[in-house]
């Protein structure tokens, strides 16, 4: 990690964030939909080195901390803009993102982790005490945001009153920022990796190193999102033309936000390293709704839009069973192979069922 950073990692950063200027200008179509598209997936191969580097200067659980509120923050003000246009339908736009990436971080994320370290490693250990301490966050977040709007009688349909959608927001950011309090101060040590005998211990970066990774760490996701965004309609378009539901958009869209955390966690859990895996899986899943819910919200008091949270009946059943199979996989501190399928034949539901609903 200390020495010189290869030629790519501030290349394609930069490539990518000068043709998401120009997209800005110039709708990406056709073959600069392409380039725009390549270049995405480059930066994030970049975006996830330059995660590394920080995450090795400062330690855990501080490192995989800064991908996740990163990617977050930058997804948030995303959805907002995208609120702000001038697209018709939006009501249940930050609800079906938020679910999506719940969904696909998971069953997806964690699932795939969990299936190539146990493929590489037979079997792989973590903190049950900081597993459970996320899982515990998790579950009344997703369920006080997007299931209670169901059976509530303030609003008509899966809304929130004004008040009701206020406190949801202050519950939201207290449940959040309570986990990271626990996280990084109180009980850091249910958060730190699980030393193996293989375990690298290589001298950090420097801060110099250090703060020029944390600099094109943000540009890297700022383009990335930024692209992704410039390729929302050419995506609606290959969707609609193959007549899948409106809804494929938003987890297409989010699985793009995601690459640079997925990927990172991948490279964790085949270097086993399933403590860090965890840690940036469960704390984007957290930080996605502790943040997003609360800055929807005042988007939609403020300009007094309608905002639908509930999830359908369909999406209540699989979030539920998301987490209680969540609480049985990280409930033991041992993982294998066996619960990587499992949460990857949910992922595979939701996806199938989202397209053929």
């Amino acid at each position: 990690m200390s020495k010189r950073a290869p030629w790519w990692t501030w290349t394609w950063p930069a490539l990518a964030f000068a043709i998401m200027i120009v997209t800005i200008i110039f709708p990406a179509a056709g073959a600069m939909a392409a380039v725009a598209g390549a270049m995405l997936i480059a930066t994030v191969f970049a975006a996830v080195y330059h995660a590394e580097v920080v995450a090795h200067r400062i330690g855990e659980p501080f490192g995989t901390l800064v991908l996740a509120l990163a990617v977050t923050i930058i997804e948030v003000a995303l959805i907002v803009s995208v609120m702000l246009g001038v697209s018709t339908d939006k009501t249940g736009l930050a609800r079906d993102t938020v679910f999506s990436v719940v969904m696909i971080v998971c069953n997806g994320i964690v699932g795939l982790c969990l299936l190539s370290g146990g493929v590489r490693h037979h079997e792989q250990g973590f903190q049950v005490q900081g597993a459970s301490a996320a899982l515990a966050v998790l579950a009344p977040l997703t369920i006080l945001t997007m299931v209670v709007p169901n059976f509530t009688i303030g609003a008509p349909g899966p809304s929130f009153s004004t008040s009701q959608l206020a406190f949801a927001a202050v519950v939201s950011l207290v449940l959040y920022g309570s986990f990271i309090f626990v996280q990084t101060v109180r009980h850091r040590d249910y958060f730190l990796p699980v030393e193996s005998a293989d375990a690298e211990h290589a001298f950090p970066p420097s801060a110099n190193v250090a703060l020029t990774s944390l600099g094109l760490l943000l540009v890297s996701l700022i383009a990335v999102v930024g692209l992704a965004k410039a390729l929302t309609p050419s995506v609606e378009n290959l969707i609609g033309s193959l007549g899948a539901p409106k809804a494929v958009v938003g987890i297409a869209i989010a699985m793009l936000v995601l690459m640079p955390e997925g990927l990172a966690a991948l490279k964790a859990a085949r270097a086993n390293r399933l403590q860090t895996s965890l840690n940036l899986a469960l704390g984007s899943a957290l930080a996605s709704i502790g943040l997003t819910i609360p800055a929807v919200a005042v988007v939609s008091i403020v300009l007094g839009q309608q905002l639908d949270l509930g999830l359908h009946a369909k999406e209540s059943v699989l979030l539920a069973l998301t987490l209680l199979v969540g609480v049985i996989t990280l409930g033991t501190g041992r993982t294998t192979v066996l619960q990587g399928i499992v949460h990857l034949v949910i992922f595979a539901a939701f996806l199938f069922l989202t397209v053929v609903p």
